[in-house]
């Protein structure tokens, strides 16, 4: 299976079985596919941490160097508790580019998570299934 929908549609699974169990943070889902196999998937934790991200590299572990990563909502630039955002954390682990569905209007990314990942040298590309996966965001209320 090399069909960037298919793997997108997989992150929104994985996100949807979250939904109103993520505090106030956003039920977001992440997949990284590697030669077109998925090396590592994960969906925000209870109460909202860990981010999905963090799940799906943890999981990857050294397999997440040059692969994809599909994630329903663009990787957070910074934490509010301090910690290394997902965007360093992706850029860190050397995947090769982040195809997100929707934007994170939140003050932790509004546009800056896709900018850390393309200073960083990731390739990113947004908006891949973002009519199906902003369902997920419909109450999500972010921090200004």
């Amino acid at each position: 299976m090399s069909d960037p929908a298919a793997f997108m549609r997989r992150a929104i699974v994985l996100a949807q079985a979250r939904v109103g169990r993520t505090g106030d943070n956003p039920a977001v889902g992440c997949v990284l596919v590697l030669a077109g196999a998925v090396v590592g998937e994960g969906a925000t934790g209870e109460g909202g941490r860990p981010h999905a991200e963090e799940l799906a590299l943890a999981a990857a572990g050294a397999d997440a160097a040059g692969a994809i990563a599909y994630v329903t909502l663009e990787p957070c630039a910074a934490r509010s508790a301090g910690q290394a955002s997902c965007a360093q954390r992706l850029a860190e682990a050397g995947v090769s580019k982040v195809v997100f569905a929707c934007d994170d209007p939140s003050r932790f990314a509004a546009g800056a998570g896709a900018s850390r990942l393309a200073a960083a040298g990731v390739a990113v590309e947004r908006g891949l299934l973002a009519e199906a996966a902003q369902a997920l965001y419909r109450d999500y209320r972010p921090a200004r």
